[in-house]
């Protein structure tokens, strides 16, 4: 009799990686399960914004949730941590970049470097996996005529996660599974409905990657000092009110700015973390929120751009700057093997140094990079 194919899935105690595991299951995969615990909030000095309460914490709570799932389905479950890695890896250069002004995403560096590296290689070596496979709504595809693997966006369009994936190289993406491609959200929860999974009803997690819900601003004082300063109205220059850290605000940001008594309200139109100012404009003047191209470093594509494009220093494609936003069409210029420009063909706001980038092209993901400056 043929061994089975060995997959080892992340099973995050959520409702879609509980499903991603069933459909497995159902499919004839030798299945195993792997919780990872990547925060640990007395080691890691996280007491501001954490509205605990000294209860059990939210990733204990995950744990019992996919341990009865595993039981349920019938699968073996493990654990691992990876607190250290997740510090290291991810959350340091989350910080290094907040402090510089910057706006970073720790779900894509996760994705890069915890779930689909340090989970990826213990599966394999630790546990015998053929493959990994993730809860996320995601697909992957080798293409015979260009002769490698393409990240594929699901069909579920408003909860399709490319996007977090965009940092992910030919190895990753060879070895990872996507049972929820084809599923839309609704049909999941009610696949775990008709299956009697614990996790049907669960809330979706949100907040930073394994950290949570947090108070954002009063979960960066615990490692950002507070650094107060002037709030200026972009327009007259005049002072009209008091901030505690330029970094804590991102660009467009409109609530939290404590600005009462005016006409019409604000948002954050620039700012000078060196000199501690955060530059506000009118909601009415949308102008300081528009840019017509940016340049992106850090670069990652996943796919040899050679086999897709007939030029591929220069082409258009689709780019993303946030998670569900609507992808914008764009002309991409390379300009050396870490650095591409990126015109915008159509308007979009709020574009922000330290964010990703993220392209596609016919419902392929290429990769990503880090948005470096951005033009007005």
């Amino acid at each position: 009799m043929a061994k089975k194919t060995k997959v080892i899935l992340g099973l995050s105690g959520g409702v879609d990686s509980s499903v991603a595991a069933l459909l497995l299951k159902k499919q004839g995969f030798d299945v195993e399960a792997l919780f990872m615990r990547n925060w640990d909030s007395e080691l890691n000095n996280d007491f501001l914004g954490n509205n605990n309460n000294g209860e059990i914490c939210e990733q204990e709570k995950d744990y019992l949730d996919a341990k009865a799932v595993a039981e349920k389905i019938g699968i073996k479950i493990h654990r691992i941590d990876f607190v250290k890695e997740y510090w290291d890896y991810v959350f340091q250069y989350f910080l290094i970049e907040y402090k510089k002004g910057r706006t970073p995403n720790p779900d894509i560096l996760c994705n890069k470097y915890i779930k689909f590296d340090k989970f990826l290689n213990y599966s394999i070596e630790e546990l015998g996996a053929d493959f990994i496979a993730m809860g996320h709504y995601a697909g992957t595809v080798f293409n015979k005529e260009t002769q490698q693997y393409n990240l594929i966006a699901a069909k579920d369009k408003d909860k399709d996660q490319t996007y977090f994936l965009s940092q992910l190289n030919q190895f990753q993406i060879s070895k990872s599974i996507f049972p929820l491609q084809n599923y839309t959200k609704s049909e999941i929860r009610e696949i775990a409905a008709k299956n009697d999974l614990s996790t049907a009803q669960k809330k979706d997690s949100t907040g930073i990657c394994f950290i949570g819900e947090r108070n954002f601003t009063q979960f960066l004082q615990n490692y950002i000092p507070n650094q107060p300063g002037d709030i200026v109205d972009i327009h007259t220059n005049k002072i009209i009110g008091q901030h505690i850290g330029a970094m804590y605000y991102t660009i467009g940001q409109r609530k939290g700015l404590n600005l009462g008594g005016f006409e019409e309200p604000y948002y954050v139109a620039k700012k000078d973390v060196e000199k501690k100012i955060i530059y506000v404009a009118k909601s009415s003047d949308e102008s300081y929120l528009k840019s017509n191209s940016c340049i992106v470093n850090d670069l990652n594509w996943n796919c040899e751009l050679n086999k897709i494009f007939a030029n591929s220093n220069d082409f258009n494609c689709e780019a993303k700057f946030r998670y569900r936003q609507k992808s914008i069409p764009v002309k991409v210029e390379i300009i050396n093997k870490n650095e591409v420009k990126v015109s915008f063909l159509e308007e979009v706001k709020a574009v922000t140094e330290g964010q990703q980038a993220v392209f596609y092209f016919n419902n392929i993901c290429l990769g990503g990079g880090t948005v470096d400056k951005v033009f007005i």
